[in-house]
């Protein structure tokens, strides 16, 4: 009985911003967790979230657009039940192969949308992502309002909560068994007293090379309508942001 229960046992839920394809969502899901709505502007992304998981809630929306009390409703969830919120707001505001407007850029500002929805849903803690250059613009501007919007107290029937927030750290992705340089600044918090550690980069293993992982797929096949699509804003994305 006691195994059977353990089997039965739910998985602690999620709720995702900015969820783009889904990447961040998998690497929670492969430790356990299950995303149980996801929030995503781009209407192919969203496409894809839903090819590749037909039972999850995906709104084509805005966050600016999206209250907790919606998200919460959506999940069937009460304010105060769901395990993370997670996500990765815009990062082309602070990316180094970008303009870098930041805060001046309207989607630099959307990292506080984030923690509107952190206050609004209160979950037992919160990951966001970003790119390494969130935390040297304008001198640790952007990073430091956004960790203090995220450590003031909240009061939500009576009673006061307050997330501790884990010092951000630079983690690049080749580190990890991945086969790239990808460097992102992790920002960890909870309300629930837990202590959390950064996972130590895999130093005895060889770095992995982009062959290691594609370089048994089929030839591909001619392009997508989809990619022929994006592909042609690229030209006037690189004359607009920069990159």
């Amino acid at each position: 009985m006691q195994i059977a229960s353990n089997m039965l046992k739910e998985k602690p839920k999620i709720i995702s911003l900015f969820s783009g394809a889904g990447g961040l969502d998998i690497g929670f899901e492969a430790a356990g967790f299950e995303t149980v709505v996801a929030v995503e502007l781009d209407e192919s992304c969203c496409d894809t979230l839903r090819a590749n998981k037909p039972n999850l809630c995906v709104l084509n929306k805005s966050v600016t657009d999206v209250t907790g009390e919606e998200l919460l409703s959506l999940a069937h969830l009460k304010k105060g039940e769901v395990a993370l919120v997670i996500g990765g707001p815009p990062c082309q505001s602070f990316s180094l192969a970008g303009l870098r407007k930041g805060l001046d850029d309207e989607r630099g500002k959307l990292l506080f949308e984030f923690v509107r929805i952190v206050r609004e849903t209160l979950p037992k803690g919160f990951v966001l992502e970003n790119v390494r250059g969130l935390a040297n613009w304008d001198k640790g501007k952007a990073l430091d309002l956004l960790l203090d919007e995220l450590s003031k107290p909240i009061i939500s029937d009576g009673i006061t909560y307050q997330y501790d927030i884990v010092k951000p750290q630079i983690l690049n992705a080749v580190d990890y068994g991945v086969p790239q340089y990808r460097e992102r600044l992790i920002v960890v918090g909870n309300r629930i007293g837990k202590g959390f550690l950064y996972p130590a980069p895999d130093i005895f293993s060889p770095q992995k090379t982009v062959w290691d992982a594609i370089g048994n797929l089929p030839a591909p096949e001619a392009p997508s309508d989809v990619a022929l699509r994006v592909s042609s804003t690229i030209k006037e994305r690189r004359k607009k942001y920069g990159y």
